[in-house]
């Protein structure tokens, strides 16, 4: 209505957000109005953040810290995949948070590993790998944290070198996050080591992505990402690998951007990432 009586004659639209009911209330009361995509402009503006956005970030980051150690202090045995996490979650908004920064995944024995797995009724077991990814929202900004643990025993042999790979994977990935570094080679680093030892065909698509306001923002850490990172750009290093009937290792954290100068990549997500036996 605004830009009907003011008489414009074009409109910027954000086509990927605008529904089919808008645009028809757009074309009813101004159906001259010319739109124009903005295409990916806003996301692009959103990509570098501030120190005040940062701060954000820091905080939701130690709230999912908080929540994810309270609950390796408990017995988890016995306990379902769906339990675990509706217990993570009120956990997160006891601490302060708005809410969840995406639906929890919990995932054990055969389950773990999977990337985006939603929890079910199977219960923890002994020996088990335990998979948990999560995150908080503060004051609208979300971040992210992975991170895989065995159950009540010691590992087994398969699971130690498993967990050691992806460590040394993820490790790689978080030392390439540097202004100026092209993205897919920040994915290259952290997919190397994976695919060198076989399991290529296990590897999810992207190895890390940009966080905001969004949970999933530019850049994309992925083999055919364009562009560069840029200094105060917050984003997610989580190479993972499933194997089916099996179980697998996700290790995820979410850190900053920063040139050497200032210390290098500032790891937000804090939580130990040895392998614990619970």
């Amino acid at each position: 209505d605004l830009a009907a009586d003011q008489g414009a004659e074009s409109l910027a639209t954000e086509d990927h957000h605008l529904t089919v009911v808008r645009h028809r209330a757009m074309r009813s009361v101004a159906p001259a109005l010319r739109l124009t995509d903005l295409g990916q402009a806003v996301e692009q503006l959103r990509v570098v953040k501030d120190e005040e956005e940062i701060s954000c970030l820091r905080i939701g980051a130690e709230i999912a810290d908080q929540a994810l150690g309270e609950l390796l202090e408990s017995i988890l045995v016995g306990r379902t995949e769906r339990h675990l996490a509706l217990e993570l979650e009120r956990r997160l908004v006891d601490h302060g948070a708005d809410g969840p920064a995406f639906p929890t995944s919990v995932g054990t024995g055969p389950n773990s590993g999977r990337r985006g797995h939603r929890p079910t009724d199977r219960r923890v077991e002994e020996g088990d790998f335990l998979s948990v990814c999560l995150g908080a929202t503060y004051r609208g900004y979300r971040c992210e944290i992975g991170r895989t643990f065995v159950i009540g025993t010691s590992p087994a042999d398969w699971q130690i070198e498993l967990y050691d790979l992806v460590f040394s994977a993820q490790r790689a990935g978080r030392e390439a996050l540097a202004p100026g570094a092209a993205c897919r080679d920040v994915d290259r680093a952290a997919r190397q080591p994976l695919d060198s030892a076989g399991y290529a065909e296990h590897l999810p698509a992207l190895t890390g992505h940009g966080v905001g306001l969004e949970i999933d923002e530019d850049p994309q850490l992925a083999p055919a990402a364009m562009g560069k990172l840029d200094a105060c750009v917050p984003v997610t290093v989580e190479p993972g690998v499933h194997l089916p009937g099996r179980g697998g290792v996700r290790i995820d954290d979410t850190l900053v951007v920063r040139p050497e100068a200032d210390g290098g990549p500032e790891l937000l997500t804090i939580t130990t990432k040895e392998l614990l036996a619970l």
